[in-house]
């Protein structure tokens, strides 16, 4: 971007030079080189620095004017750094949660074009709440969620919007670790091929859980910006993308009415390789392209949580290099439209592979053919993989949410960085390990800040922030927020409905997790 315009290299290369060498810093090294003298570790050469610049350029510097660094010099006082693949790495990442293994079977009980459908108003809404959420940002010139809430509705509009996020993300964290909990351990019971565990420790979920978080998510989670960890998002992507293979790959291997493993395993190996040519089609192996049943009802949730990583949009933003609203809309219509190709296919071919038989959780229904099949059990270690990558991105946001609540004044500071994660590593581990019950209160935390955090409150903040005079209220942009609040509300109203009926009756087929 630098080299474009002689005005922008002025204003971008100590951002280059401050970076981590990539590329870019090198092509414009020449012209750096007297700049790089002035060390930018001083406050206040750098707010001198951004101030000339926004002057040379303003367009370019959308936010990072001199004026944003004096009103929250905590959190946007440094320049991004990520690159634009970096950050739709990691806001792929936030988008993508365990939801994808319960898809196939939200497809089953909707049909294939009411599930595309569905997916698709989904996907178009949430990246019009991310629009809103970035245009906010660019009239205020603030890009912290909470602090969007304070200025709407003063110190009650940044607890909600801060509470919102850690309720939300501390119950996709703890969902997560509740999945590396017994998942784990079957996954190394099956590679062992120990039929009847005598108490191992390491068959032991609560061991496993706590070792995850030590060994992997709490170093991941110390990283002081976000912006590092896009190459495991990009890794936790990659495992995503070779489950999806998986799936596809074996829709081609198992024979259409699958035998249960438990009945007959030598003609659950034989029917792979031989299904019968010349005769009619079994009727439970024709997809259904729309299906209304008693579980319908349930799946709307479940997808209209499927792309939720607003909280880690602005997060994201703040970190972007070069940042202008528009850029940062492509980084999200980019990550939702690969998560939506991604969704729609491997709830596809999970459907197509077992139709009416596919499990709310799709890889069990994998098991039920061949416990021991090597290649689901590579797949299982590469989802849990990608779950467990994907908790310091979403611990983030709550840091944040946390720091901007409790500590609003304060400059960056390590030990507090430090102490926030552990704390609330620990809390999670505590939850997983002695409350597993509480996942149920979760999913109805899930189903009233998961609507708040998508639709309510951008638009809500929307309409009380733009000016009336630039938009009045019967404008045609804030008609349309008000009805996208009152989507949101509708969601909200569904998904508690469900998840009481649920509880009242004993069963437990709802999910409004991430």
């Amino acid at each position: 971007m630098s080299e474009d315009k002689p005005a922008e290299t002025v204003e971008n290369s100590p951002a280059e030079v401050n970076a981590i060498p990539n590329g870019k810093g090198h092509e414009v090294g020449e012209e750096v080189t007297p700049l790089a003298k002035t060390p930018p570790a001083e406050d206040g050469v750098n707010l001198h620095r951004t101030e000339n610049a926004e002057a040379n350029h303003p367009e370019s510097q959308d936010f990072l004017s001199g004026v944003d660094d004096k009103k929250t010099t905590r959190f946007t006082d440094f320049e991004g750094k990520t690159s634009f693949g970096m950050s739709v790495f990691n806001l792929g990442n936030a988008i993508m949660g365990s939801g994808i293994l319960g898809l196939a079977y939200a497809m089953a009980n909707t049909g294939v074009v009411l599930f595309l459908s569905l997916l698709t108003v989904v996907a178009v809404l949430s990246s019009y709440s991310i629009h809103l959420l970035l245009k906010l940002s660019g009239i205020v010139g603030i890009r912290a969620y909470e602090q969007l809430g304070y200025r709407a509705f003063g110190t009650a509009g940044k607890m909600a919007a801060g509470i919102a996020i850690t309720l939300q993300n501390i119950g996709a964290m703890s969902s997560y670790l509740y999945i590396v909990k017994y998942e784990f351990p079957l996954v190394i019971q099956a590679f062992l091929k120990v039929d009847n565990p005598a108490g191992e420790w390491f068959l032991n979920g609560n061991y496993l859980v706590i070792i995850v978080s030590v060994a992997v998510i709490l170093p991941l989670a110390l990283m002081k910006q976000l912006g590092y960890l896009g190459y495991t998002s990009g890794f936790s992507l990659s495992c995503m993308v070779f489950f999806l293979s998986s799936v596809i790959y074996k829709k081609f291997n198992t024979p259409c009415p699958f035998v249960d493993f438990a009945f007959n395993s030598t003609a659950a190996v034989m029917n792979v390789s031989t299904t019968d040519p010349g005769g009619e089609v079994d009727p439970s192996c024709i997809p259904k392209m729309a299906n209304l049943n008693s579980q319908t009802a349930y799946t709307i949730p479940i997808l209209a949580f499927a792309f939720v990583c607003h909280p880690e949009v602005l997060p994201i933003y703040t970190e972007l290099r070069n940042p202008t609203k528009k850029k940062m809309q492509h980084v999200a219509n980019i990550s939702i439209a690969v998560m939506y190709i991604m969704y729609f296919l491997a709830a596809l071919f999970g459907y197509l592979t077992f139709y009416g038989e596919v499990e709310a959780e799709l890889l069990h229904t994998y098991s039920r053919i061949d416990p021991y099949d090597t290649l689901i059990l590579c797949v299982r270690v590469a989802v849990l993989t990608a779950v467990t990558l994907t908790v310091p991105i979403v611990l983030f946001p709550v840091r944040r949410a946390i720091q901007q609540m409790m500590f609003p004044n304060k400059t960056f500071n390590w030990p507090r960085h430090i102490a926030i994660a552990v704390v609330l590593l620990t809390f999670i581990n505590l939850l997983v390990i002695f409350a597993p019950n509480i996942l149920g209160i979760f999913g109805i935390i899930g189903a009233t800040s998961a609507p708040c955090l998508i639709f309510i409150f951008p638009a809500v903040f929307y309409i009380r922030i733009v000016p009336k005079e630039e938009e009045p209220m019967r404008s045609a942009p804030k008609i349309l927020a008000a009805c996208f609040a009152g989507i949101g509300f509708l969601f909200m109203i569904m998904s508690l409905s469900f998840i009481i009926i649920d509880w009242t009756s004993g069963t437990s087929k709802a999910s409004s997790g991430h």
